[in-house]
């Protein structure tokens, strides 16, 4: 089952290139300090990708830690960290918990908590979550064209 949240971006503007697909996959059950080393991992790739250097690529690296964050705080870890690069960055993260992430009703401006999903939303063009017989990913996309020039979501 996928529950899809955000679903605003939209196909890549005419004449854009194709991007390859490419997928890197980075082991977390157990490791510490794995935001810190998610984020790393992530900056390697969009560099890689030619991604990197835009307040898009940072945006990117917020993407990573709050989803990387949010499974450790509310799923019990992550197990896994997943980026997809092609025509979108789409960054999964692979937790243990069926449980479906769920956006606090409003979040509490100054206090902490609560801002992950809203984050999330504010920065990715699609996100979603996806079972499996281990657990669920919770996903989000990033638009490769927002990435090379670094432009905001527009909400």
């Amino acid at each position: 089952m996928e529950i899809i949240g955000t679903a605003t971006g939209g196909p890549l503007p005419a004449g854009a290139p194709p991007v390859a697909r490419q997928r890197r996959r980075l082991a977390l059950s157990g490791v510490r300090g794995h935001v810190a080393k998610g984020r790393d991992f992530t900056r390697r790739a969009l560099l890689d990708w030619g991604w990197d250097g835009t307040e898009t690529s940072e945006d990117a690296l917020l993407l990573v830690s709050e989803l990387l964050a949010n499974a450790s705080l509310h799923a019990g870890g992550c197990t896994e960290l997943a980026l997809t690069g092609g025509e979108f960055l789409r960054v999964e993260v692979f937790d243990g918990s069926t449980t479906p992430p769920r956006r606090q009703p409003a979040p509490r401006p100054g206090l902490p908590g609560g801002h992950g999903l809203y984050i999330v939303e504010r920065v990715s063009d699609r996100w979603g979550t996806r079972t499996h017989e281990d657990g669920k990913a919770v996903w989000a996309e990033i638009e490769a064209s927002r990435l090379t020039s670094g432009r905001a979501t527009g909400r």
